[in-house]
């Protein structure tokens, strides 16, 4: 087998669209003839759990990874952290032509990662062009850039997978086409937390009451019951102060992992035209939740973040910037 400087996964969209799919195609058999990478298809890694050998595949890897999902990158990454496939982010040059260019990227203020290997791991998503050269020509960039001993791929493997694990994942056109005897898998619905951004405030276990959340041995939070998590509702993510907290599936990009701060794209409308606020909006969500569940509702009687009961109205803000510039304008 020649020697190959790096693997790349391509996680299969959950849907049967056969738009994703022929990208899915496109690439796979583009990769496969690239004698500088190794290509490895596995279902979608949101809904993988610890014990689908997809997963235990990925953790055999020791070796830089690119992963092309159809999730954002923050997203595809911190769920690959939090499933034991862990590496530092590598920097990808694809933009998403939907994304505000000015957006104002936060520097990172989080307790961050722990225990990350010395390799780099690159997320693309693939939802962002439909032409299979853009991102070959990106992992082509990657390849180049990185300034690694060339090894075999077996020599990339850790750990003892089965025989079968590896042939199984090895062979991507089989795994495309559904003739590899790859289990299935069933559609999830839990948080994924970004430890770049997430300060270890505790708002999130203080406002799910449904035990999705715990603390490790180094007492930072984590998803410790996923399973526990009410499908299609996002409600933590909207109180989490720092915006780490990630649902890859949900339709609001904000929500879903895209870059920026949530309270930073925009100024918050909400307040000028009176309709629903993000923290009435998940107050709502999760009482829907506690009744389905034959739970009282609580309102805002519990769990509301400590920003809210701590802010001061008399500070100044975006809004108060909107009116004097209005004013300012003699309309």
């Amino acid at each position: 087998m020649a020697a190959k400087s790096l693997t790349v996964v391509v996680s299969q969209s959950p849907s049967k669209n056969p738009a994703k799919r022929h990208l899915e195609e496109e690439l796979v058999a583009a990769l496969m003839l690239d004698e500088t990478v190794d290509v490895a298809v596995v279902p979608h890694l949101y809904n993988l759990d610890a014990a689908h050998s997809g997963t235990m595949f990925l953790q055999s890897m020791r070796g830089h990874l690119v992963v092309l999902s159809w999730m954002y990158p923050r997203a595809a990454h911190w769920l690959l952290d939090r499933a034991g496939i862990k590496g530092h982010q590598g920097e990808t040059l694809l933009e998403d032509p939907d994304e505000d260019e000015d957006i104002e990227i936060p520097e990172p203020q989080g307790i961050g990662g722990v225990e990350l290997p010395d390799r780099n791991v690159y997320c693309l998503d693939l939802g962002v062009d439909s032409d299979p050269q853009v991102f070959l020509e990106e992992i082509s960039r990657i390849v180049g850039e990185l300034s690694v001993e060339t090894v075999e791929l077996m020599d990339w493997i850790s750990g003892s997978p089965e025989q079968e694990q590896l042939e199984r994942y090895l062979d991507p056109l089989s795994v495309l086409t559904g003739e590899s005897g790859v289990e299935p898998v069933k559609r999830r619905w839990y948080p994924v937390i970004d430890y770049e951004r997430c300060t270890n405030c505790m708002e999130c276990i203080d406002f799910c009451l449904f035990g999705v959340y715990g603390v490790d041995n180094f007492e930072r939070i984590l998803v410790e019951q996923q399973d526990n998590c009410k499908k299609g509702c996002p409600a933590c993510s909207r109180v989490c102060p720092e915006n780490a907290i990630v649902f890859p599936q949900h339709k609001e990009p904000a929500v879903a992992g895209a870059l920026g701060d949530v309270g930073a794209l925009k100024i918050d409308l909400s307040r000028l035209f009176g309709s629903t606020s993000g923290i009435d909006t998940a107050v709502a969500e999760r009482d829907v939740e506690l009744m389905r569940d034959g739970r009282e509702a609580v309102g805002a009687s519990v769990g509301m973040p400590k920003r809210q009961a701590d802010r001061d109205s008399t500070k100044r803000d975006d809004l108060d910037d909107l009116f004097d510039g209005l004013d300012a304008m003699n309309l």
